[in-house]
């Protein structure tokens, strides 16, 4: 079983890996590197995809099934299917909105720093929802789902590095490192508050809520990375990786449930 105090030391350090991708902008790697690098995370983000999508619509169909067999309230699995779709909208299509609403702007100076800050504060948002799904798996004793879960998203939030620091590559004069440092935390604190808040109660239409717009944004984020990744490194390098990602998805959630969490 996962302490308390364990629960939020992993959430720390799912969040906190955002923090690993500094020192590849800041010091470079190989663009072959980078993309295999990326191509791994993408593997892992689809395994989890389907993780997350399977306990969210395990919770809502054994509500429509009771309902269906006069045990349950046909009200309730309603409201767990709007939950469900609602929370899978505002996942993936708020961050289709955030992108067209701030990502037209073209970097260089003062404004690659205000689309560094505006991309921190989306990702911040939506890691958010992430830290609430570990709390909820948590509280509703999902023990290993929100292992699974502290792994994906702290694979997750290493690539997220290279997105809220891109921007300021090569802008003239360099960012302050006090900035940097503020910017990764903004994108990545949220999956270590939200873990708090989320473990703190436990209800399942919190559960499929947190769960659906997690998975929500995992979709637009691995949908954008792989269309970018493809494009630059070619799709044998990319399929390379992805392989070994999922496998790593499937090895690590077999590794939990022989554990017996």
């Amino acid at each position: 079983m996962v302490e308390f105090f364990q629960l939020l030391l992993l959430g720390a350090v799912a969040g906190f890996t955002i923090f690993l991708g500094l020192p590849i902008v800041l010091f470079g790697v190989r663009e072959r590197v980078r993309g295999f690098l990326n191509a791994i995370a993408i593997g892992i983000l689809i395994f989890l995809i389907v993780d997350v999508f399977s306990h969210a619509w395990e919770v809502t169909k054994g509500a429509s099934l009771s309902a269906s067999q006069g045990v349950g309230s046909a009200g309730s699995a309603a409201a767990d299917l709007v939950l469900l779709f609602g929370g899978l909208a505002l996942g993936l299509l708020g961050l289709v909105y955030y992108e067209r609403r701030y990502m037209g702007q073209n970097p260089g100076g003062a404004a690659a720093t205000k689309l560094s800050m505006m991309i921190a504060l989306g990702i911040g948002a939506h890691n958010l929802s992430e830290g609430l799904a570990i709390g909820q798996s948590y509280a509703s004793g999902a023990f290993g789902l929100a292992i699974v879960l502290i792994v994906g998203f702290g694979a997750h939030n290493t690539t997220e590095g290279f997105g809220i620091t891109a921007p300021l590559v090569g802008t003239t004069p360099k960012p302050k490192t006090s900035f940097l440092a503020k910017v990764l935390f903004i994108g990545g604190a949220p999956t270590f508050f939200g873990t708090i808040l989320g473990s703190l109660f436990y209800s399942a239409e919190a559960y499929i809520l947190f769960l659906s717009i997690a998975g929500g944004a995992l979709i637009y984020v691995t949908m954008a990375m792989f269309s970018s990744g493809r494009k630059q490194f070619g799709n044998e390098l990319m399929m390379a990786g992805i392989f070994l990602g999922l496998s790593a998805g499937f090895l690590t959630d077999l590794v939990v449930v022989l554990g017996g969490a």
